[in-house]
C-alpha cells in the first residue's frame, strides 16, 4: 500500500490497514510507504504506526483512512474517516 497523503487545511488523510483492536475507541493503524534511498536510489519499504480514535468496530486487516485531529489521549491524535472495501 502507497502513502497517500492528501490535505484539507493543515490536517493530512493517510490510509493504511488496521494492525490492532484491543484498546477502547482507538485502533492502531500500519501506513506502508515505498521510496528512493536519496544516495543509492533502491526501492526502499518502510512503514509507520499510527493510533487513531473511532466509535466503529473495526477487524484487524481493515482498511481505513485517517485523519489529523485534536489529541484524544497521550498517543492518539489521529481520526477514523472511512472504512474502505
Amino acid at each position: 500500500m502507497e502513502k497517500e497523503i492528501k490535505t484539507i487545511g493543515k490536517k493530512r488523510e493517510i490510509e493504511g490497514v488496521v494492525t490492532g483492536n484491543k484498546m477502547q475507541n482507538t485502533v492502531k493503524v500500519r501506513v506502508d510507504s515505498i521510496g528512493a534511498h536519496p544516495v543509492y536510489k533502491k526501492i526502499v519499504k518502510s512503514k509507520k504506526v499510527f493510533f487513531a480514535h473511532t466509535d466503529e468496530k473495526l477487524e484487524v486487516g481493515d482498511k481505513v483512512r485517517i485523519r489529523e485531529s485534536r489529541p484524544y489521549s497521550k498517543k492518539t491524535r489521529w481520526l477514523v474517516i472511512d472504512k474502505k472495501k
